[in-house]
């Protein structure tokens, strides 16, 4: 009974995770300045386009781990 209970919390915790990253692709087209910084590369050519918001990645990866160094801390 002991492992479908971890497994169980495990699929919850999922579950609540996707609702969070979902809820922040809707949000996130709602706010102007996410993907477009100083630092993103864009190129467009005729028949080729590449994006890649370095900038924007470093920045949600520095607040994640700010996020993840307060939660640990307790």
């Amino acid at each position: 009974m002991g492992e479908l209970s971890a497994v169980g919390k495990i699929l919850i915790g999922l579950g609540i995770l996707m609702i969070i990253v979902g809820g922040l692709f809707v949000i996130g087209g709602k706010i102007p300045f996410i993907g477009r910084l100083p630092g993103d590369i864009a190129i467009q050519k005729k028949n080729f386009s590449f994006y890649f918001p370095i900038t924007t990645c470093i920045i949600i990866s520095i607040i994640f781990s700010l996020i993840m160094w307060l939660l640990s801390r307790r």
